[in-house]
């Protein structure tokens, strides 16, 4: 008997729970590596600017992987898709211990790009966290793989003393022991992802969709142009424009933050609270904005997500570089703002677009967002140069307002 698409497919929990243990591993990862990138390429060029291209180097490896990973996801599966973006985030991995045991900043820039792929699976993989779940728990399936990414995300960068201990023992430079611990959580994502997503969540969507539609196929595959679809849509449109601000902001602001505590003398270990604090924003309560975003609306949300971040510009803007706690609120703001327009904008997204075309989609939207966040870090680290760290948070502010007048007009008409 085939299951109706609007209608839980049985294998839906146990590929959760594939999902979340695989963001879990992706999350210590990614967290590890990205808190202490932007402060090593810094520290070996000297320069904050380049500080800042770190981060961007792995926010465009991410934007390269999501076409990748979107473009494998349509021809062949979520299964092939997600191991082959971990292992080339495993490759970056090892890159980059390399690149800062050798003291090359270009090395560690093009490992950050491929590390960059672990950022675009863990985004990839909340979208196949919906492809079996039922409509009216769409948001709550995508939430919990987000917030599975807490576990991992919190703890890597409170490791980072720790892990300098570990790789100074081994006579490596102390630098690369967040990178060691990154290449062994992407090892184990890949094995966990390869030998748990059966059967693949996608394939067994379409063939769910085809049995409902008589004459079609599960082989039928979309053949639309990903933004001639989301013109076609407003409210697939509205959630890919909050994904990809969202995240550009959030990218600009957390880049900068540890070069700005570093200008104030603040420790490593200090640095590290501050970016899980504001890590456990991003994720924590993804749960919340995905139960808010089934029963009130996904607009809704996304308006509340302007607002964090608005607030969030503003707090930070305010922030010296002494000012840890200021600085705290300022990041926990943040990471909330992040996540309720990853949520409420991903499920709003993939609501409103056919099943057939919902790879090819969601992976345009990723390289949107990830190209957006590489422009802001790019930005965020010359405007630090040049201006300093308070004028960042104006900008991001200023950035995040129209966003918001924006919502608010148009959430009840796309609500309805």
């Amino acid at each position: 008997m085939t299951v109706a698409p609007d209608v839980q497919d049985p294998a839906q929990p146990r590929l959760l729970a594939v999902l979340a243990a695989g963001q879990v591993l992706g999350g210590i990862a990614v967290a590890t590596a990205i808190s202490v990138s932007s402060l090593v390429a810094t520290r070996l060029s000297g320069s904050p600017a380049v500080g800042g291209a770190a981060q961007t180097a792995a926010v465009l490896g991410a934007a390269g992987s999501a076409a990748v990973v979107a473009r494998v996801a349509q021809r062949r599966g979520r299964r092939p898709a997600l191991a082959g973006g971990y292992l080339i985030a495993l490759v970056g991995g090892v890159g980059a211990v390399l690149a800062t045991e050798a003291g090359s900043t270009a090395a560690l820039l093009v490992a950050l790009v491929l590390l960059g792929s672990g950022s675009a699976v863990g985004l990839a993989a909340r979208y196949a966290a919906t492809d079996l779940a039922a409509p009216d728990r769409a948001a709550r399936a995508l939430a919990l793989v987000v917030w599975a990414t807490t576990v991992g995300a919190v703890a890597g960068p409170n490791l980072l003393g720790p892990l300098q201990a570990v790789a100074a023992g081994t006579g490596l430079d102390p630098a690369t022991g967040p990178y060691l611990l990154c290449s062994a959580a992407f090892a184990a994502a890949v094995l966990v992802s390869w030998a748990g997503l059966r059967p693949d969540p996608l394939v067994r969507a379409r063939e769910r969709a085809a049995a409902a539609v008589p004459g079609s196929s599960a082989a039928d595959a979309g053949t639309a142009r990903p933004w001639a679809v989301l013109r076609g849509s407003r409210r697939a449109l509205v959630g890919a424009a909050g994904v990809v601000l969202g995240h550009a902001v959030m990218v600009g602001l957390m880049a900068m933050t540890p070069v700005h505590m570093d200008h104030g003398g603040a420790a490593l270990t200090v640095v590290g609270l501050v970016i899980s604090l504001h890590i456990a924003g991003m994720y924590a309560l993804s749960p919340v904005f995905g139960w808010l975003a089934d029963r009130l609306g996904a607009g809704r949300v996304l308006a509340g997500a302007a607002v964090l971040l608005t607030a969030a510009g503003a707090v930070c803007a305010l922030a010296a570089p002494t000012a840890t706690t200021l600085l705290t609120v300022g990041l926990v703001l943040l990471g909330l703002g992040w996540s309720g327009s990853l949520v409420g904008g991903s499920a709003l997204l993939t609501a409103s677009v056919p099943v057939a075309e919902r790879p090819r989609v969601q992976g345009a939207v990723d390289v949107a967002m990830n190209l957006g966040g590489a422009v802001a870090g790019v930005a965020a680290g010359g405007l630090v140069a040049v201006a300093g760290y308070a004028v960042l948070g104006v900008v991001a502010t200023v950035l995040t307002v129209p966003f918001l007048a924006v919502v608010l007009r148009a959430a009840r008409p796309v609500e309805g």
